[in-house]
């Protein structure tokens, strides 16, 4: 059977496009373009219904920096997915139909088609989570599924609230709108962009596939509530504490659970879910701007960071736990750099992408009318996103070799590292061009010099607790552990409070079992043996169905 690779086609259709949309974005940048595009679907007596798309400079640069991550992941998903299976073109298509939605998203300024693509990542995304089709991953699907299903309930009814304002294009109503249709969509982009009180289903969608979490978590599904939000921005309805908080809080509880999290996805995952609390905070602060631009630096070194753990997941046997990783540098010298780079620019250090929009963002929040407790937890977090930025750098090119012993690892150059390679260029150098071609940094900035320098003195102060809290193995396994890592038992631990509560830590396994057995998991253990009681009878010979025949008609005789 002739079978056609498909993922190559697709990395240089996403590749020309990212070229083509990233000139067009810098053309109407230059000029102050915005073009709409207006397609008349049908027209009956006085009522119209319009499809319309934008293009303006922050849409076309945003599609520009997905379809390259997009391309990217394709690239590196040849080798990593492998394209002898017919579950491989599967997978293709479904990253396919997911970059496909974003981008419907990102180039709509229509409430109803803007539900689509919406309603678009939310399915497809369920669909790559449970990709592997083992419980684990069914779960994670179902937790994923619905809580960005909230996220729907809320545009549904701001769709029906904007009825009252005659249409659903919301770009040219922005100053007219109730404040309460502006909290509906804070609400439906804190789902998406797993804000507190929805902040669980991110790490339990590592689940899928490292392609799909690094495409995912990077520059599509995660971020599509924050640029729902920089559309909707207006000034006198964004500073609102209450959803600073919030995002604070957020970016605060992420960054203390990645301290104490073991395994090599959770921790990306959970720093994924700290700089989303970083452009929420900055988003109700009014730098909306400044917000956008560390959106797209962050999709690129975040991806990058992501699949460089998917090649160490790759060549270490399938394993996830950092604490089993041991010098990975020494096999892997150019995957280990390309992952300390952008763990570097994750942290903000100095001239790489990831500091000139931190460092920005940190700046104007301190020139900003806000409280100490704000000030505060900023610098609170810097220094804690260097702290276990520290400890995987720490556990990948320090920590003693705790490999297996059989365990054969050689790097050998392939697709993934091409893809790496042209991230690890972005990452290094996308931050720079970006604020110069932007023009961001156009704001003069006075401020005392301790205040200049206390981001890199909580960034090195990190540095050193990374490497502190690495050394502690013994008590982190206590109950602090248990406490946060589980993201403060919201993520279905209730039993541990249970227990502490009751202390009936010595019934364990009294309280864990009856429950299991004489519910439902006792219900599905009796069906399946019925079942296979009847599978096993009809599969009989035909004794067994004479000897029924004979007993049922003795018995209607």
């Amino acid at each position: 059977m002739l079978k056609f690779n498909y993922y190559m086609y697709w990395f240089y259709i996403m590749l020309f496009f990212f070229f083509f949309f990233f000139f067009f974005s810098l053309l109407f940048l230059i000029n102050n373009y915005t073009l709409f595009l207006e397609w008349e679907l049908y027209n009956i007596n006085s009522f119209g219904v319009f499809y319309i798309l934008i293009f303006d400079w922050i849409s076309l640069m945003f599609i520009s920096v997905v379809l390259f991550i997009s391309s990217m992941v394709i690239l590196y998903s040849l080798d990593y997915m492998g394209v002898n299976s017919y579950s491989s073109n599967r997978f293709l298509f479904l990253v396919i139909m997911f970059v496909m939605s974003m981008l419907l998203m990102i180039i709509s300024p229509n409430l109803l088609s803007i539900l689509l693509g919406w309603d678009g990542l939310g399915m497809i995304s369920y669909c790559l989570v449970i990709y592997y089709n083992s419980n684990k991953s069914y779960l994670s699907g179902m937790i994923t599924c619905l809580t960005n299903r909230l996220g729907d309930i809320g545009l549904l009814i701001s769709i029906c609230w904007l009825m009252s304002y005659g249409s659903w294009h919301f770009m040219f109503y922005l100053d007219f709108y109730s404040e309460y249709i502006f909290y509906m969509l804070f609400i439906s982009s804190f789902t998406s962009s797993a804000q507190i009180p929805f902040s669980t289903w991110l790490p339990a969608a590592m689940a899928a596939p490292t392609p799909v979490s690094s495409l995912v978590h990077s520059s599509t599904l995660v971020t599509a509530g924050v640029y729902l939000l920089i559309r909707f921005f207006n000034q006198l309805n964004f500073n609102n504490m209450y959803f600073l908080f919030l995002s604070l809080m957020t970016m605060f509880m992420s960054s203390f659970c990645a301290n104490y999290e073991f395994d090599l996805k959770s921790v990306i995952a959970l720093s994924t879910l700290s700089q989303l609390g970083l452009m929420m905070s900055s988003l109700f602060l009014g730098l909306v701007n400044l917000s956008f631009y560390h959106l797209l630096t962050h999709a690129v070194f975040k991806s990058l960071l992501f699949l460089c753990s998917g090649i160490m997941i790759y060549y270490m046997n399938n394993n996830q736990d950092i604490r089993m990783m041991g010098v990975v540098s020494i096999y892997l010298p150019y995957t280990t750099s390309c992952f300390n780079i952008s763990s570097l620019a994750l942290c903000g250090f100095p001239f790489l992408s990831g500091f000139y929009s931190k460092d920005l963002i940190v700046e104007l929040m301190m020139m900003n009318f806000i409280n100490f407790l704000v000030f505060f937890m900023f610098y609170i977090c810097l220094g804690l996103t260097a702290c276990y930025s520290f400890r995987l750098f720490y556990y990948s090119v320090l920590y003693k070799n705790k490999h297996s012993s059989l365990c054969l690892i050689f790097e050998n150059f392939c697709y993934m590292n091409y893809s790496i390679f042209f991230l690890t260029l972005f990452s290094v150098f996308f931050g720079c061009i970006m604020i110069w071609f932007i023009s961001l940094d156009l704001s003069y900035i006075i401020m005392p010099f301790y205040l200049k320098l206390s981001s890199f003195f909580f960034v090195f102060l990190g540095f050193w607790l990374g490497t502190e809290m690495s050394v502690m193995n013994y008590y982190l396994m206590s109950f602090h552990y248990y406490m946060f890592s589980n993201m403060w038992f919201m993520y279905s631990y209730s039993y541990y409070l249970f227990m502490n509560f009751y202390n009936f830590s010595y019934k364990y396994n009294l309280n864990l079992n009856w429950g299991e057995f004489y519910g439902s998991m006792g219900v599905s253990y009796y069906l399946l043996n019925l079942s296979n009681l009847f599978q096993f009878y009809m599969f009989g010979n035909m004794k067994i169905f004479l000897l029924s025949f004979m007993i049922w008609f003795f018995i209607f005789l």
